[in-house]
Parts: C-alpha cells; sequence; structure tokens
C-alpha cells in the first residue's frame, strides 16, 4: 500500500466524502487534458522520432490517469485500505 500511496498521492487525499471524491476524479481528468493538450501541441513537431517518444508518454499517462481514478474509486468504496 506504502508502493500505491508514493505514485498516487491523490488518490488518498480525495477518498472520504462522495464530494471530494468527484473532486479527485475532476482533478485527475484535468492532469490527463492538461498533458494530452501540451503533448499534442509538440507532436506538430515535424519529426518522426519525437512523435513516437511523445506517444509513449501520451500512453503512459493516459494509464496514471485511469489507474488514479480506479484506486480512488476503490478506496471510496473501502476495498482497498
Amino acid at each position: 500500500m506504502d508502493l500505491l500511496k508514493k505514485y498516487f498521492p491523490l488518490s488518498f487525499k480525495y477518498c472520504d466524502t462522495t464530494a471530494n471524491l468527484v473532486i479527485g476524479i475532476i482533478v485527475y481528468l484535468v492532469i490527463g487534458i492538461v498533458c494530452g493538450v501540451v503533448i499534442g501541441v509538440a507532436a506538430l513537431i515535424p519529426l518522426a522520432v519525437i512523435q513516437i517518444v511523445l506517444r509513449a508518454i501520451s500512453s503512459i499517462v493516459g494509464i496514471y490517469v485511469l489507474a488514479g481514478i480506479v484506486i480512488e474509486i476503490l478506496l471510496f468504496a473501502k476495498v482497498l485500505k
């Protein structure tokens, strides 16, 4: 559990009430959207190597956001402690 707290601190911060759960999910979605926009703008650079790296980074950020939301929901439902 300490490893999850280290990599997903927002999930453990926003798991008390329903309002905090919604706020936490919105925070994760905003992180994903901002990173997507920044990576999308940077992907306009016409170098194939940069675009491959940016796709990989975009995938990692998407997985992080999804995992953070899932962990937050599991904490709210008291499946994880």
